[in-house]
């Protein structure tokens, strides 16, 4: 009972962290890029209402950012606090793009942002705009190694375990860090990030817009001129990564797939990967039940299908077969590579028969039998790959929460199509101010998307995370394992505390965001003189 409750304290402190800290993350990448456009058309115009304006989308950069970096250290310490069996199985893997992003992007961005913020007047509008842009490249090249380290524990590569220490070794970073799930996962994450400063941006400008006083209405067209263009290429590029991400989790997470389509049931195929079922359809919307179905049962409700676009979306091609929950835990069907998939029991039993190998290895290691250790080793390599199946107990366990991950699925993809939309509308009506000031009610929807977009942006976090349930490392280490052996109490205080924290940060930003905003840009009369340095 203790180990329940610590796990699930653990987890939903983890969690909580992860959430939060992703409120701040994509608005500063997103965010980063608007400014530095704006700083770019004053650079190249002079014009002095630019600047302002520059400064205006900067001001509200800075304190997302300092709030976005303060939640994620925390993150970083809860690995070692609350995960530290994690920590010292892949320490020297997880570690080395977490310092790579210490030492080289975030000093690159503490360096630049300074500059940014203080060097107005003071360096030469050429350098603070590489400063502005060298800020936003190095907010992007930190996610790129958080991205890469999230990455590996959903594809796990590169890699060699050592029994002796009982720890994974980087064997190959090139193919740690170039993986295919990594370079899916940067992209969409940022292309993602960019299309919710996008929205965030264009909700300002739709706010001033319905304001009678029309204080801001310059601002507001002139830069939906820019922002709107800018958001709809990214919303494009989400769905586009998107659509690569999705083949990517159809080769190496299906249960991931399977969970967020609902799917249990995908047939049988032929060694080529051909459904015998004639391609998976696509779950469109429906209520999927909780429980697993017994045999012959309905998973859904009610379901709302699309033929053969699952099969089109998981492999680009109407009669791929995409194996649902029953069909990875039965086994029995082929595998790309035309070998038959192993059932989850064989998969625990070749997992318990690493763990029971790195027992004998140790015995033998203690006894200095150089020949056991070595037979030893030759298996525990063998069964590796299945080394985290050793700790489940049951096959159910290998089940993610099918309904969080279905409708979490459907509200990120849900929101993107809008966004794709109001991108589209705001792109051509920004350019024609008349009718652009008079479509009041295209306002109030660009600001109802803003919540909208977070939690689109959340969504995609969670499909990401429980989908790989219950799986720390995919395949090598679950939750179970990776667990820190603390009371359960303590986490539950700092759940607490961390709730408690986090909320006043996030109340604290809002207010500051708002009153921000409701200020607006400084107002032009700045003089020649300052305008031209």
């Amino acid at each position: 009972m203790e180990i329940e409750a610590l796990l699930t304290w653990s987890r939903a402190q983890f969690a909580l962290t992860a959430c939060y800290h992703w409120l701040f993350v994509p608005l500063t990448l997103g965010l980063g890029i608007i400014m530095s456009l704006a700083e770019t058309k004053y650079y190249r115009t002079r014009k002095p209402e630019w600047k302002h304006w520059a400064q205006f989308w900067q001001k509200l950069f800075g304190i997302n950012f300092a709030i976005g970096v303060a939640t994620g250290i925390i993150l970083e310490f809860e690995f070692g606090t609350n995960w530290s069996n994690y920590s010292w199985l892949v320490g020297d893997i997880f570690g080395a793009p977490l310092a790579i992003e210490g030492i080289l992007a975030f000093f690159m961005e503490a360096t630049f942002i300074a500059v940014m913020f203080f060097g107005w007047n003071k360096v030469t509008p050429r350098f603070h705009l590489a400063s502005t842009w060298l800020t936003v490249i190095g907010a992007t090249i930190s996610a790129v190694w958080i991205l890469i380290a999230n990455s590996w524990m959903q594809d796990p590569q590169g890699v060699i375990f050592n029994p002796a220490t009982v720890r994974s070794e980087m064997a190959d970073f090139w193919a740690v860090a170039l993986s295919s799930t990594a370079i899916n996962k940067f992209w969409h994450t940022v292309t993602s990030s960019w299309l919710l400063g996008s929205i965030f941006a264009l909700a300002v400008c739709a706010y001033y817009m319905l304001r009678k006083d029309k204080k801001h209405h310059e601002f507001a067209l002139a830069n939906a001129r820019i922002i709107a263009p800018f958001g709809l290429i990214a919303a494009l590029l989400t769905a586009f990564t998107g659509d690569t991400s999705a083949v990517n989790v159809a080769e190496r997470q299906p249960m991931k797939l399977a969970a967020m389509e609902g799917l249990y049931n995908g047939g049988m195929n032929t060694p080529e990967g051909k459904s015998l079922e004639g391609g998976a359809s696509l779950s469109l919307f429906g209520i999927p039940k909780r429980e697993v179905p017994a045999p012959g049962e309905e998973a859904f409700y009610f379901n709302t299908k699309v033929p053969k676009m699952l099969s089109l979306m998981a492999t680009h091609t109407p009669d791929g077969y995409v194996p649902g929950i029953n069909n990875l835990l039965d086994g029995g069907y082929y595998l790309p590579d035309g070998s038959i998939a192993l059932s989850a029991e064989e998969k625990m039993e070749r997992g318990r028969t690493a763990l029971a190998a790195l027992t004998q290895y140790h015995e033998a290691m203690k006894a200095g039998n150089q020949s056991e250790m070595d037979a030893q080793n030759k298996i525990i390599q063998e069964n590796f790959p299945y080394f985290g199946y050793g700790h489940i107990n049951d096959r159910s366990e290998l089940i993610p929460n099918v309904p969080i991950n279905y409708y979490s699925f459907r509200i990120m993809v849900g929101c993107g199509l809008l966004f794709i939309l109001v991108l589209l509308i705001a792109t051509i009506f920004a350019r024609k101010p008349e009718k652009y000031r008079k479509m009041r009610w295209f306002h109030i929807l660009t600001i109802v998307c803003l919540p909208l977009v977070y939690l689109a942006s959340q969504s995609g976090w969670i499909v990401a995370e429980l989908g790989r349930q219950p799986w720390t490392i995919q395949d090598i280490l679950p939750v179970r394992a990776a667990v820190s052996s603390i009371e359960a109490s303590s986490v539950m205080i700092t759940f607490a505390l961390f709730a408690l924290l986090f909320t006043v940060l996030l109340v604290a930003e809002i207010n500051i965001m708002v009153k921000s905003v409701k200020e607006g840009p400084a107002q032009q009369g700045t003089s020649s003189e300052e305008t031209n340095k």
